[in-house]
């Protein structure tokens, strides 16, 4: 059992300590494979097949066990590390220490996007892209996206979010159609104004490589992800009697069978069954 922390509380000694571990993950040639896991399973409705990671009510089981796969190689580095949480509800300007040249560094430039500080910044030569959907060896970033303008999701949003009862309904994919929690979340409904719900939004708020299936190429993706984590967890207090759906396999006859994984049904490539991680609490807590 361990904490995870609200970066914001992090010393600068534990901000140090996650950067190296990262830092050592990715010159060991370990910290790559998650951005090519996570870009595999990246399957749209559109597709045929399964959808695990994104656009299915796995969406948070798989990302958790994710994180907590990466999080214990992380911790085979330093055993003292967890991963930060950021809640993008409370630290909404790209002037928040999280964009500290200590921490995450700051914003691209302005003409090719290139993060040019912090511990991440290509020119320092510790954090080569290898795998992308663009050529350029170095990370990118685009907060706030100028050219149309968008914020970062509000904490009336989120409570707007978490007031829903229901985890996920059919056609459990991103159509407007699924009503649920988990789609709420997700967000791939997107505006001009508000360029998408909630996850979706953070993403397309920070830009660069947050955009995409190879979004862990950027290590604030972690962050992220694990306050997401942190929202299902808030999420389950407030409605107890309301669970992981769908709780059964699908029938041979609905057109989602195949493409949708029920709470007893293994995700790949962990091969750890939704219901295995629907309790937090046996891996870690947090600091709230």
């Amino acid at each position: 059992m361990y904490t995870r922390m609200n970066q914001r509380h992090l010393t600068s000694s534990q901000r140090t300590q996650f950067v190296q571990a990262v830092l050592e993950l990715k010159e060991a040639g370990r910290y790559d494979k998650y951005v090519r896991l996570h870009a595999e399973y990246f399957a749209s409705d559109g597709e045929t097949g399964l959808r695990v990671a994104h656009m299915a009510p796995t969406f948070f089981p798989w990302h958790r066990q994710f994180l907590l796969t990466f999080e214990r190689e992380l911790q085979t580095i330093d055993p003292g590390v967890s991963i930060p949480y950021w809640d993008w509800t409370v630290d909404r300007s790209a002037t928040s220490p999280l964009w500290g040249p200590d921490f995450m560094g700051g914003n691209g430039r302005d003409s090719d996007g290139q993060v040019m500080t912090g511990p991440f910044a290509y020119r320092t030569g510790d954090w080569p892209i290898t795998f992308g959907v663009t050529r350029e060896p170095y990370l990118t970033r685009n907060i706030g996206r100028p050219d149309r303008p968008i914020v970062l999701p509000t904490k009336a949003e989120l409570d707007n979010a978490l007031a829903m009862g229901t985890y996920d309904t059919a056609p459990w994919n991103s159509a407007p159609s699924t009503m649920g929690f988990r789609n709420k979340i997700e967000g791939w409904t997107v505006s001009e104004t508000k360029g998408g719900y909630l996850h979706n939004r953070v993403h397309q708020w920070i830009g660069g490589h947050m955009i995409g299936g190879a979004s862990p190429n950027d290590p604030v993706f972690w962050l992220h992800h694990a306050f997401i984590d942190l929202i299902w967890i808030r999420w389950q207090r407030k409605h107890p009697g309301s669970g992981y759906l769908p709780a059964k396999p699908l029938a041979a006859h609905d057109p989602e069978h195949g493409r949708v994984i029920s709470a007893g049904e293994p995700m790949p490539p962990f091969g750890v069954k939704p219901s295995a991680v629907l309790d937090h609490r046996r891996f870690y807590r947090y600091e709230e």
